[in-house]
């Protein structure tokens, strides 16, 4: 059986449909499975030992070329060498994880005769269900996005069984993260809580003020180092907390991939708002607590006994108590 995943981004939503490649790999071992993937969030697939392929693309970059006629002639050609290197594969099943009409599209142009999606009313985009043919309703039970997309599963007839997560490891972004840590004096025996301020809403960003009374609670009432994390565009967002405090937080280096998840795993706790860091946290085995504002935490918490996720009352980020992150960061210190 030749079976596509298709599930585009953003970071977080791919870590959360790894289930899905676990799960299918357990039942059906001589499958060839694909992933089919927006090419910023393929560097979390690359070398993934249970996926014979990948397939990146780029719809970010084909959105800002629809307004030109070149770009859109660019376009409707790639468009095409990548319906013709998805016909080449003859892929058996096509499983829409994403629910929007691009990735529709996408499924379509796999020419799977057997084309599995949620049902209209649990798309993020109704019409996606119009470019597949076996649709599905999640249980009332899946509260979880990562039960609600192995239920996709059901139509193969595969148990969902447990949920594990297989995060590739780079020898070089380990030991870079090693010389870091060294480097900053924070040991084994030390409690790091890296805190992660970023998100790409900024109505998912617990405020920068609160990140600074949380890490000298953290030092006062713990003795644990806070770690500031932060991504491309950040660096000013992260130094807003690292600077001028008494418990002199440290400022992680600009990682990429690899190594975020490397100085994640020589971390005690994340605490993080509702974005990709939080996720692969969790997927690497690191306790994380996710602030939750606009975003449903019982969807989207980090998964497992050492994920928490904390609901602002209101759905406002600022309206989460310092306190309350920090007794919840302590349950796992």
């Amino acid at each position: 059986m030749n079976i596509a995943i298709v599930k585009l981004s953003s970071l977080g939503d791919v870590i959360h449909a790894l289930p899905v490649l676990g799960a299918l790999r357990a039942a059906r071992p001589e499958a060839r499975l694909t992933w089919i993937v927006e090419l910023r969030e393929s560097a979390i697939l690359r070398d993934h030992p249970e996926l014979d392929a990948v397939i990146p693309v780029d719809t970010r970059r084909w959105r800002g070329m629809l307004l030109s006629p070149r770009g859109l002639a660019r376009v409707g050609g790639d468009l095409r060498d990548l319906r013709g290197r998805m016909r080449q594969a003859r892929f058996d099943v096509a499983i829409d994880l994403q629910g929007l009409i691009k990735s529709g599209l996408l499924t379509a142009l796999t020419g799977a005769p057997l084309r599995i999606g949620f049902a209209a009313t649990r798309c993020w985009e109704p019409l996606n269900a119009l470019f597949t043919n076996r649709r599905v309703r999640p249980p009332a039970r899946a509260r979880h996005v990562i039960d609600q997309y192995r239920s996709l599963l059901a139509p193969l007839g595969v148990s969902a069984g447990a949920v594990s997560f297989r995060i590739p490891t780079s020898a070089a972004a380990e030991a870079r993260m090693d010389e870091f840590f060294a480097a900053q004096g924070l040991t084994p025996r030390e409690h790091v809580v890296a805190l992660c301020p970023g998100a790409r809403r900024p109505n998912k960003r617990w405020p920068v003020h609160h990140f600074r009374t949380l890490a000298d609670r953290l030092s006062g009432d713990t003795g644990a180092r806070a770690l500031v994390v932060w991504g491309p565009g950040e660096r000013d967002l992260a130094r807003g907390i690292a600077t001028g405090l008494w418990s002199r937080p440290v400022l992680a280096p600009p990682t990429d991939l690899d190594e975020l998840g490397a100085l994640l795993r020589r971390c005690s706790v994340l605490i993080a708002g509702d974005t990709g860091p939080l996720h692969l946290a969790a997927a690497v085995g690191t306790p994380a607590v996710g602030l939750f504002g606009p975003t449903p935490a019982e969807r989207n918490r980090p998964w497992g006994p050492r994920g928490r996720g904390l609901q602002s009352p209101d759905g406002l980020m600022a309206s989460i108590a310092p306190d309350a992150v920090l007794d919840t960061a302590v349950e796992f210190l």
